[in-house]
């Protein structure tokens, strides 16, 4: 198993890890190790693509019917 050193906590946040670890009979230690724990294994949120994100925005507006231009032939090109 790996260990590590986190620095720079704040006070109150140590504060509040020791009376949660107490709260649940265990070392801040073993309380730290569950809270990354469930965090990590937590599914990270699905995220939308931009389209989806416009089209949701959009979508309950209505939505615009645009005329497509009829297609034509491809120019020759030009001979200089």
């Amino acid at each position: 198993m790996a260990s590590m050193t986190i620095r720079n906590i704040d006070d109150s946040l140590k504060a509040r890890l020791r009376v949660r670890a107490a709260r649940h009979g265990r070392s801040m230690e073993d309380e730290a190790r569950d809270i990354l724990r469930a965090a990590l294994s937590a599914q990270p949120p699905r995220t939308r693509t931009l389209v989806d994100s416009i089209r949701a925005r959009i979508e309950p507006l209505g939505g615009v019917e645009l005329e497509i231009p009829p297609r034509e032939p491809i120019r020759e090109p030009s001979k200089l």
